[in-house]
């Protein structure tokens, strides 16, 4: 192994660890939250603020291309060590954003409240809550758009103690609304949409007051305004609307659809599915927030080789560390619900299931992902994942007036999720010159093999474990261990083993 890639998985692992610390406290609280606000809302305005907040998420596929457009072209000019290059993209990434800002808002007064008032399942009494569900949304989600710039250049020079301190303030403020809601004499799902907007404005504003004081090119300037960085920049991000669109219609959007089927206490039980899925795809995410950046700068550095190396580990390690829980998950759950929720939605152990799936078969799509996004080649890419993407919702929608359940939405998604992740590895493997025999080696059969056996053994432990609580304690710790022993010895390879010793080893000696 290179200096180079020492140096880099080093920086990967150092962000990783304060990624995760900041995951394991802002999980348990957001689970402990998520208990006390479908206590407190009810099921129907649970499901309500779920539902009307996914309108103003359909929305944030423009939001979601400049972020991805954003990311990439500051980690390229970091790679190159271009410091100027940088101001242009910060400059330049401020001025589409707000435009991006202000067609949010049309959009949002136009076709989003169309939906709201003429489609969606809304009892009559509960509208004027929901049109200030929706009103709050829409201006949180705005400021936030505004501020992605300085978000971005925190992750691209890869300042994650202060992203991970940010974000646990942020949760903790969360907590505190859980409490205001419970006692202000008002109306409990309003007070929730106008706090939760006033702490997503007060952390936007601490994410741009550290970013202004620490990285020398946030300073907006009309100088550093770069009509080719704009069209290079809008470009990238053009096609990367396309396929945020589909992203964001086959899964918001089939909230909208789930509620013209059927009725508000389904979206809960969607929105309670996504908690869980949220907390098990954090563990994930936060390894590949330290990762991404990597990727890039090394395709810009043109070690392609090293990029090979980050793309084949990311890939694996990103699927372990959701298979770890997933499976555990997905044998438990009425038992985890349960113990977790006073008040079960319908549908929702099959919906939690469903959607633990296919996060696990979507694992290391984003790092596919950033991956094409390096090349900047992602026109192609992007339409044809899109073009399969948007199949989830008519397929659905045949499954819905054939009188199937909610859930089978999901299950669509599940076939639709494998179909577009060969998809993804045939694009990228040749974009980037990276083998496929490689990967399918390295990755998709150790991968594979590591599921099939750790599930067999995990739905052995829980069949002959009694269903107690005692039982499902010690079912969940043995089915983790297992797993554990499993990735260690099927799914690592020599190297990989030896890395992995080596560390646990300097964090007991410690």
């Amino acid at each position: 192994m290179s200096d180079n890639s020492v140096v880099n998985t080093k920086r990967i692992a150092k962000n990783t660890i304060m990624l995760y610390i900041r995951m394991l406290i802002t999980m348990v609280v957001s689970l402990y939250t998520s208990r006390v606000v479908l206590d407190v809302l009810g099921v129907d305005d649970f499901g309500i603020y779920n539902v009307v907040g996914g309108i103003v998420v359909i929305l944030s596929f423009l939001n979601n291309s400049m972020t991805t457009s954003t990311q990439r072209f500051l980690n390229y000019e970091l790679g190159t060590n271009n410091k100027d290059g940088l101001k242009q993209v910060f400059s330049t990434s401020v001025l589409l954003h707000l435009i991006i800002g202000v067609l949010i808002i049309f959009l949002a007064f136009t076709i989003g409240a169309y939906f709201l008032e003429y489609k969606m399942n809304i009892a009559p009494d509960r509208m004027t809550a929901a049109w200030y569900v929706f009103i709050f949304s829409i201006l949180t989600f705005v400021f936030q758009t505004i501020t992605v710039p300085y978000n971005s250049t925190i992750i691209a020079h890869e300042k994650m103690s202060a992203y991970a301190y940010l974000s646990i303030v942020e949760v903790f403020l969360k907590l505190l609304i859980v409490y205001l809601i419970k006692v202000i004499n008002y109306d409990h799902l309003i007070m929730y949409a106008l706090l939760s907007f006033i702490v997503n404005v007060l952390i936007r504003i601490v994410y741009i007051i550290y970013s202004k004081n620490n990285f020398e090119e946030t300073i907006f300037s009309r100088k550093y305004i770069d009509k080719q960085k704009f069209k290079q920049m809008f470009s990238f991000s053009s096609w990367s609307i396309v396929g945020n669109l589909g992203y964001i219609l086959h899964t918001q959007g089939m909230s909208i659809v789930t509620n013209i089927y059927f009725n508000t206490a389904i979206n809960a039980a969607q929105g309670i599915a996504n908690q869980v899925n949220s907390a098990v795809t954090s563990f994930t995410t936060n390894f590949q927030v330290a990762l991404n950046p990597q990727i890039v700068k090394s395709y810009a550095a043109k070690e392609l080789e090293s990029m090979h190396q980050l793309i084949i580990r990311g890939c694996k390690f990103s699927y372990f560390l959701v298979l770890f829980f997933t499976i555990p998950i997905v044998v438990e759950a009425p038992q985890i619900l349960n113990i977790w929720l006073t008040t079960i939605p319908p549908d929702t152990v099959e919906f939690v299931r469903l959607i633990l799936i296919v996060t696990l078969i979507n694992s290391f799509s984003n790092i596919m992902a950033v991956a094409q996004g390096a090349t900047g080649r992602v026109k192609v890419y992007q339409i044809v994942l899109t073009s399969l993407g948007l199949l989830h919702i008519p397929f659905a929608m045949v499954f819905f007036e054939m009188g199937f359940p909610a859930y089978y939405g999901t299950v669509v998604y599940i076939f639709l999720s494998l179909i577009l992740m060969t998809t993804r590895v045939l694009f990228v493997t040749k974009s980037v010159e990276l083998k496929l025999s490689k990967f399918v080696k390295e990755v998709c059969f150790p991968t594979l093999l590591v599921t099939i056996i750790s599930f067999i053994y995990s739905v052995l432990i829980h069949r002959v474990l009694p269903v107690t609580f005692i039982g499902f304690i010690i079912s969940c710790l043995l089915s983790i261990g297992v797993i554990a022993v499993i990735i260690y010895l099927v799914g690592l390879n020599k190297e990989e083993r030896s890395f992995l010793s080596k560390q646990v080893l300097k964090i007991i000696r410690k």
